[in-house]
């Protein structure tokens, strides 16, 4: 295949590595993407949703299933050794399609598991392939942001969010219909397969490249580990959102029971929103001052809902932490992916895997500190951590530099 176009966009091309039926159209290949992170969103919402279903089927005990559920984030941990590695021996495109294969499967797997043993080796593989669609999909997402010449790499994560709302929304429905955990499974994975068959031609692709001129692994240069950093301060408090934001509208804030979910509704749904705007904002403030200001406004919200720890400050609160967690990733990721020392893939697996690490971290250490003082004091703890992303924002060179060329 031929880049066509303009000498400028054939030049564009070759530094890339990309090879493409339709270079002149970035936009279908934007199009492409966004399936795919739209599929990826949409299949994890879809295990998510049916979590409860599955432990009353198995009869697990809330001990029991938190022990199964650790099998995917070890899956995950497992993946992000491989990843990058396997990126840059094949290209993203292969590895991505294949991931969407896999994730299809090994979700009906888990619809079909009757055993807890099932389970948790399927949940184990859920996590590998989950994480080798997210990084090539992302290594994706950064070389069509190359093509484009400006920031689009949130407005992919808007669309996982969005996704996530969705296969939601789908699993309650089907929940409501009766669908066993299985059929609604198998409803989804076909689904997806529909939408990667669609958008499959319009995925960038990479020449081959020989084995000896890129290692399978390179060790994380300075930069790279100061973006992980900065994902691992953001990661902790998303995943402090995410288990901890229910729990602590019913103890601390006290709210009523039909709305202790208030907190984490109001967060998840800033955070999408925030994604979708966060490129048009990066590009008139730069990436440095927009971690810088995302580190302030998690910070802020967090201790505005400790030390005033009613609904509607809380509620404020946690709106700030939306908008300050939705755009770090996204930007972490796509200065990671102009990285001139590491292949994009290889930069993007180190800096989720120091990320990673803030995200499995962040739910832990709110219950040890919790039970050593108290829950609004550990909030007050994990505040400081994301004003983290300030302080080491502050730091970086060169943060909203061009596009360095890369293979894809």
């Amino acid at each position: 295949m031929e880049c066509g176009g303009s000498y400028e966009l054939k030049q564009l091309c070759n530094a890339l590595s990309i090879t493409s039926t339709s270079a002149a159209s970035p936009r279908r290949h934007r199009i492409a993407v966004g399936v795919f992170f739209f599929i990826a969103g949409f299949t994890f919402a879809s295990w998510a949703s049916r979590i409860p279903d599955i432990q009353g089927k198995l009869g697990l005990s809330e001990a029991a299933l938190g022990t199964v559920l650790l099998a995917l984030p070890i899956g995950l941990m497992v993946s992000l050794l491989m990843a990058g590695g396997l990126i840059t021996r094949i290209g993203s495109k292969p590895v991505l399609l294949l991931a969407a294969c896999l994730y299809a499967v090994v979700l009906c797997c888990l619809g079909l598991a009757n055993h807890t043993w099932q389970l948790v080796l399927g949940l184990f593989f859920f996590g590998i392939v989950a994480n080798l669609f997210n990084i090539a999909v992302n290594t994706q997402g950064v070389a069509v942001e190359k093509l484009y010449g400006r920031s689009i790499l949130a407005s992919f994560h808007g669309i996982w969010s969005l996704a996530g709302f969705s296969g939601a929304a789908v699993g309650m429905l089907m929940v409501q219909l009766q669908l066993l955990p299985w059929q609604h499974f198998a409803i989804s994975a076909v689904a997806g397969l529909l939408m990667m068959l669609l958008a499959q031609p319009q995925l960038l692709r990479q020449r081959g490249q020989q084995e000896g001129k890129q290692p399978a692994f390179a060790w994380p240069d300075k930069k790279i580990m100061q973006l992980g950093l900065i994902a691992f301060g953001c990661l902790v408090c998303e995943g402090t959102m995410f288990d901890w934001s229910g729990v602590y509208f019913k103890k601390v804030v006290q709210a009523p029971a039909a709305l202790h979910t208030l907190g984490y509704s109001l967060f998840m749904g800033c955070m999408a929103a925030g994604r979708f705007v966060a490129d048009k904002v990066v590009m008139r403030t730069g990436t440095r001052r927009m971690l810088q200001g995302s580190g302030i406004a998690m910070a802020t919200g967090l201790m505005l809902a400790v030390l005033w720890p009613g609904i509607v400050p809380a509620s404020i609160g946690f709106v700030m932490v939306g908008f300050g967690v939705s755009s770090v990733v996204p930007m972490v990721y796509s200065q990671a992916g102009q990285s001139k020392t590491m292949h994009p893939g290889q930069a993007l697996a180190a800096v989720s895997t120091v990320g990673f690490l803030g995200f499995m971290a962040g739910p832990p250490l709110i219950g040890f500190v919790a039970e050593a003082s108290s829950l609004r004091w550990s909030f007050a703890l994990v505040a400081l951590i994301g004003l983290s992303t300030t302080v080491l924002a502050g730091t970086l060179k060169s943060p909203a530099g061009s596009a360095a060329p890369a293979t894809v």
